[in-house]
């Protein structure tokens, strides 16, 4: 009697994976969301949240920097199976055209707003998997260095090795990475001076139940993590103001809270702004968040400095030149 074939092994069920070299110095979240290719992102959340997802033995944070050896184990995912995401040929020619610096080490974008950086939570791709396919060939699947909010444009890093990667976070611990943005802000700084705000920050979900950040009073102090930026005004623009905001952390939607923290939230900020000034700068062709990465500044591991920057883009400045128009004005 013929023998039957052997049946290939489910990928459902309680599993551990195992860190490699290729793990070594990844937060846990970047660490699963390509280990568990078709599961989306919102759920991995979710499951490293209740504690479903230990990292040897252990209840861990997405943030947790894993090493060489360390087990992760995940429950029964009822995931599908990995497929080749149908990037459209325009993203990608868009993305290959956005490339502002590129070596053996990292890669440095000029990110186009209206892009997330990673696929899932309804989302077929991102910056990520589509630079994957555009760079196949690197030592190490590229990673990202940091993050930037899908309507945020500007400067992006990305690691093309496993050195490159660890260079570059252990810069972000250590203080030696510097990131400037430029954004318009809802109202005028008085006697236009700097403004410092260090009010911790805090993830919370709303009644319509988004998640969304919280500063100061509002953030729930057990959660809270520490965060700086500071405000720079540069030029008014009537009732706007154009800043530079210089940020010594990274939290999440950092900026957008902190705006709203002082009273000057971002223009075209849905989740943080005010509806009557988006209005306005709606009426003069605004269609996205007015912040944008403008340059990106760190100290690698042999003390030299590198420093990338990206324009502000044409669609934004178009709303400076539309108000600072006689007839904006008038």
């Amino acid at each position: 009697m013929k023998a039957r074939p052997r049946q290939p092994q489910s990928p459902s069920g309680p599993r551990t994976l195992s860190v490699t070299e290729r793990g070594d110095g990844q937060r846990l979240d970047n660490f699963l969301l390509r280990e568990l290719k078709g599961v989306p992102k919102s759920l991995i959340y979710r499951l490293v949240r209740k504690g479903a997802i230990r990292v040897d033995g252990r209840r861990a944070k997405v943030t947790q920097r894993l090493s060489v050896g360390s087990e992760v184990r995940v429950p029964d995912l009822d995931r599908p199976e990995a497929v080749e995401r149908d990037i459209p040929p325009g993203v990608l020619d868009r993305l290959r055209r956005s490339i502002l610096h590129e070596d053996d080490q990292v890669l440095v974008l000029d990110k186009p707003s209206g892009l997330a950086v990673h696929g899932g939570s309804g989302l077929a791709f991102g910056i990520i998997e589509a630079m994957r396919q555009l760079r196949p060939g690197c030592e190490l699947e590229l990673e990202l260095g940091h993050r930037l909010d899908r309507e945020t444009s500007g400067c992006l890093l990305l690691a093309k090795t496993r050195a490159g990667l660890q260079d570059f976070h252990a810069a972000l611990r250590e203080g030696r990475v510097e990131k400037r943005y430029l954004a318009l802000l809802v109202g005028a700084f008085p006697n236009d001076q700097p403004i410092v705000c260090d009010e911790p920050i805090a993830s919370s979900r709303g009644q319509d139940g988004k998640r969304r950040m919280r500063a100061g009073e509002d953030a729930d102090p057990e959660s809270a993590r520490s965060a700086i930026s500071q405000f720079v005004p540069l030029e008014r623009f009537g009732s706007f103001q154009l800043a530079e905001v210089r940020i010594g952390t990274g939290r999440t939607h950092q900026i957008r809270v902190h705006g709203q923290a002082i009273g000057h939230p971002v223009g075209g900020d849905h989740d943080y702004g005010l509806p009557d000034a988006n209005r306005v700068l709606r009426g003069a062709g605004l269609k996205r968040l007015f912040l944008h990465a403008q340059a990106l500044q760190y100290e690698d591991s042999a003390g030299e400095s590198h420093v990338y920057s990206a324009p502000l883009p044409d669609e934004l400045q178009s709303i400076l030149d539309a108000l600072a128009s006689p007839e904006a004005s008038g």
